[in-house]
Formats: C-alpha cells, sequence, structure tokens
C-alpha cells in the first residue's frame, strides 16, 4: 500500500485515480477521508458522466476533482482563500481537466448569485467550526436537480433539512458525519 506523505491526499477512481493533491496547512481545512470519498461515491455511482457537480467549500479539492476523475462534465470549485484556489488552478491544469471552473470568492455568495441552470451534485463541506451548515444548506437546496443530491460533511447529525431534501444514505467515520441528501423528482 502506498503512504501518503503529509500535505496530500489523493484521488481514489477514475482516469486520475492515485494522482496526489496537494493540502495547504491552513485552519478549517479537512480533507475528505479516502474512506469516506470511496463510500460517497459507491453511493452515487462510479459514472457521473454528464452531471454537474459544484464543491462549493472546495479546500483540497478533492471531493470536485474526484467528481470530475468519475466523468462530470462540469465541476466548480468555490474556494474563499486565493492561495488555496491558486493552487486548486495549478492542479486542474497540471490534469488538464478542462471541465473543472476554479472560483475565488465566498461560497455562500456565490450560491446566492448562481445562474439557473440546476446541479446534479452540491457538496458541502465547510470548516466544522464555522456555523456555515445551515447556511450552506439552504443556499444549496434551490440548486440541485430534480434527482440530485446534496452531500454534506459535519462534526454532528444534521438536525434540519430544508425543504425538498430528504436524507438518502449517512456513515459517520471517527469525527466526521457524512450525510447525502437527495431532492426528489418530478
Amino acid at each position: 500500500m502506498t503512504r501518503k506523505a503529509a500535505g496530500e491526499v489523493r484521488l481514489i477512481g477514475g482516469r486520475w485515480k492515485r494522482t496526489r493533491l496537494p493540502v495547504a496547512d491552513k485552519p478549517g481545512l479537512r480533507p475528505t477521508p479516502d474512506r469516506v470519498r470511496e463510500t460517497l461515491f459507491n453511493w452515487l455511482g462510479q459514472d457521473l458522466t454528464g452531471w454537474r457537480v459544484l464543491d462549493a467549500f472546495a479546500g483540497s479539492g478533492a471531493l470536485g476533482f474526484e467528481a470530475a476523475s468519475r466523468g462530470a462534465t462540469e465541476v466548480v470549485l468555490v474556494e474563499r482563500d486565493a492561495a488555496v484556489a491558486r493552487t486548486l488552478e495549478t492542479v486542474g491544469t497540471r490534469l488538464a481537466a478542462a471541465g473543472v471552473r476554479v472560483v475565488r470568492g465566498d461560497a455562500l455568495a456565490w450560491m446566492a448569485g448562481c445562474g439557473p441552470e440546476p446541479f446534479h451534485l452540491v457538496l458541502l463541506d465547510p470548516p466544522f467550526d464555522a456555523g456555515l451548515h445551515a447556511a450552506a444548506l439552504a443556499a444549496a437546496a434551490p440548486l440541485v436537480a430534480d434527482g440530485g443530491f446534496v452531500y454534506v460533511e459535519s462534526a454532528a447529525p444534521l438536525q434540519a433539512l430544508p425543504a425538498g431534501l430528504a436524507p438518502w444514505r449517512s456513515l459517520r467515520a471517527g469525527a466526521v458525519h457524512a450525510q447525502l441528501l437527495r431532492r426528489a423528482g418530478p
């Protein structure tokens, strides 16, 4: 088994399987563990061909690049920290990830001003101590296509869900509560 060096995470599936992504040493930046990402993409299916994906608190970009690696047509990575956003752009260039777009900005503001085309998957992994989970869920709910998903990582199970989103799958891995929510179809 290959060991990960400190400060990096590896993609676990798709065309960029085993590619290493740098992880900045920043407060609140906590990449999704391999085991949790593997479970998430098992829940979603391994092939995301044609999907539009939003990784609203991108951080290392592991979730968004994992979706692109598995065929998502468009992936938007929103990251507030300028240095982290530049790293995401560098990774996208290195991978020739034409469908991946990095947006430097506040995730809540970006979601509020987002265009009308819905996403098949919205990934929400804000810093646990920032108190953003409820606001992020409320902002993400209207962006999800019928039958689409919202994935949330938090320090505790979600207490309330926005209208239209229902629990689909969940797991706990250490301090991470991972929850996949689904919007009902037409």
